[in-house]
């Protein structure tokens, strides 16, 4: 509970010359709308580890603020850099942009349709950007996810039509040769994996169906295409005759 007795004023607040805990007691102590305004002018030369990684995971930020807050980091600085090659005076606010960007792209932040984030000009400049690294195989630290910009950006924003394919498309070799011996059926793209196999797909079957095909599923010798012979040269002992009846 805090003691608003003891609370500075928010309009002389001293930004500059307070520690870090001073900083989180008085964002913690403002209304929303004072909060706000704090976020978006908050200096990340400060605490942005302690005081912006507690109030960027708050309900209630709009995803115009969050915009604001991500761009106001400087991620251009770090995203083509590897996280192991980042120094360590600068980890922590990479770690507040991995943070933001995620909640951003999970859709945690509030979104009010038409109405344009204060750092258009940047968001364009980001956006334009990632559509060149798509286009030339390249990949940044951070990726908005234009699906959930959508409703907040003007037609030159938007991404081009299947610019997300990629992104949804490319799928893990790993995990199609995996996920029939797991029971899981569909690969990172969503599509059922029927391996070729005679047995029915997995949008061909009933929900109390999944559970018997796990079962029936084949395992890796299926998956790489090993052939088992009945009669195996050079197999001795009982090993020769596996697909052969018994007698008598």
């Amino acid at each position: 509970m805090i003691d608003d007795s003891k609370m500075p004023d928010p309009d002389t607040f001293d930004w500059s010359a307070t520690s870090a805990e001073d900083h989180l007691v008085q964002m913690k102590s403002l209304d929303p709308e004072r909060r706000k305004a704090a976020l978006c002018a908050y200096d990340w030369a400060h605490y942005p580890e302690p005081v912006l990684g507690w109030a960027m995971a708050q309900r209630g930020v709009e995803l115009a603020t969050a915009l604001r807050v991500f761009f106001n980091g400087g991620p251009e600085r770090f995203n083509y850099i590897p996280k192991r090659e980042v120094s360590e005076a600068y980890r922590g606010a990479t770690r507040v942009l991995d943070n933001i960007c995620l909640r951003i792209n999970s859709g945690f932040y509030l979104v009010y349709p038409g109405r344009e984030p204060a750092c258009g000009k940047e968001l364009h400049r980001w956006l334009t950007y990632q559509q060149a690294d798509r286009d030339e195989d390249r990949r940044g630290r951070w990726i908005l996810d234009e699906e959930i910009l959508e409703p907040m950006l003007h037609d030159a924003l938007r991404a081009a039509p299947g610019a997300e394919t990629k992104k949804h498309k490319k799928t893990s070799l790993l995990r199609d040769l995996l996920s029939p011996v797991v029971g899981l059926g569909v690969d990172l793209a969503g599509n059922c994996i029927s391996g070729g196999s005679d047995q029915p797909g997995c949008l061909d079957r009933g929900a109390h169906e999944i559970g018997k095909e796990r079962v029936r599923r084949k395992g890796f010798g299926f998956q790489f295409r090993v052939i088992l012979h009945a009669d195996e040269p050079r197999m001795i002992g009982p090993f020769n005759d596996l697909g052969q009846a018994p007698v008598g």
